[in-house]
């Protein structure tokens, strides 16, 4: 096995209502945020990660929750001040913080920047007041456009627009119709992805009414094109942007890079002596900052049969080519343990193989999952 890049994901908990869609680790905010103490404790579970470091830099940062952007910008910039005492910072490191559209928190973000932010991923999910009420917001279109020409003024490198399709209700000429304005918003980064519901959430209890399949299809398609002829390519499921604006931290997951994980739930996937372990820290926010207890929950060693799939589920998200080589290099595995996969996969027309190279084709990307079955 070879070490691959190395990544981390900082967990923040809370956020001032839980939203009735989101399965996230999430807190509704009760009383006032502990910011320093919470920032002291990611802090201490770093210092039991550094094993994982082996001398490499970190190539990204991602702040995600929750609602990172509840913390102050003071808070922001001692974490990661303490972060890059502990372990280094690549010269060209992203580093994202995801942030709601509040007007209190969009002022914020000249803040982050100085503290070393240089990508905000902001929730925008819905232009349209009345489906963001549905969907438990607290923000308006009014001040989703205003936070996104903010974070366009500030210095940054890059930003995202977050925006979810298939809303209840959502019919095809509202679904384009918020995509078009947020192309218009003109973000380097557009992250749009179907409302999907999820066990153990509000709206898994009283289900509410969806769009048909026929009319989700028509959204993805003719969504897809208006992004493209705007001039974003997509790279990955719900991953558009423009040239040069990618995620680097999701294209790290994606290529089955290594990254830690601190905080409140935070899961982490490291390669340690020819082996790859899955780590994860306690959930609840009263049991992460018990001094009493360890930050880490549960560990678990990836095993070769399991291997195959864990692969593929992230690197065949990407619409870049799979080199062949690197299954080798990061699962230790040879091709002959999979070739018979794989030659189903061609024989259905999933993917394309070239001498060096992996491509799943259009019909791949449309039945992904039937795809992925393959390797279970």
């Amino acid at each position: 096995m070879i070490l691959p890049p190395l990544s981390l994901y900082i967990h923040i908990p809370w956020c001032v209502q839980k939203c009735p869609y989101c399965d996230f680790n999430s807190h509704g905010q009760k009383n006032d945020l502990p910011e320093s103490s919470y920032v002291q404790h990611l802090l201490d579970d770093l210092k039991q990660e550094l094993i994982y470091v082996q001398d490499r830099p970190l190539s990204s940062i991602f702040i995600g929750g929750g609602t990172p952007s509840l913390f102050s910008e003071h808070a922001i910039a001692t974490l990661l001040t303490g972060v890059e005492k502990l372990i280094p910072f690549a010269n060209n490191i992203e580093i994202t913080l995801e942030a709601n559209p509040g007007t209190v928190e969009a002022t914020r973000f000249a803040g982050y920047r100085e503290a070393g932010v240089n990508r905000i991923s902001i929730g925008v999910q819905s232009m349209q007041n009345d489906k963001l009420v549905e969907l438990g917001r607290i923000h308006d279109k009014d001040e989703a456009i205003k936070a996104a020409k903010i974070a366009a003024s500030v210095g940054l490198k890059s930003f995202n627009l977050d925006l979810m399709h298939g809303l209840p209700g959502q019919s095809l000429d509202d679904a384009l119709s918020d995509l078009q304005q947020v192309i218009a918003l003109n973000p380097p980064h557009i992250s749009w992805y179907q409302l999907t519901i999820e066990p153990n959430t509000q709206f898994a209890s009283k289900p509410p009414t969806l769009p048909h399949d026929e009319i989700l299809w028509d959204i993805q398609e003719q969504g897809h094109k208006m992004l493209s002829d705007a001039g974003y390519q997509q790279y990955e499921i719900s991953g558009y942007s423009k040239p040069d604006h990618q995620c680097q931290h999701n294209l790290n997951y994606w290529r089955f890079g290594d990254y830690l994980g601190i905080g409140c739930g935070a899961h982490a996937k490291v390669t340690y002596q020819n082996k790859v372990l899955r780590r994860v820290k306690v959930k609840h926010p009263k049991g992460y900052m018990d001094l009493t207890r360890p930050y880490l929950y549960e560990q678990w060693q990836v095993e070769n049969d399991e291997f195959p799939f864990e692969f593929f589920m992230n690197r065949f998200r990407l619409h870049e080519a799979c080199p062949i080589d690197s299954f080798n290099q990061l699962t230790g595995l040879e091709l002959t343990s999979i070739n018979a996969h794989i030659d189903k996969a061609k024989q259905q027309g999933l993917i394309v193989e070239t001498n060096n190279t992996w491509q799943v084709t259009e019909h791949g990307r449309r039945y992904l999952n039937d795809l992925l079955q393959l390797f279970v």
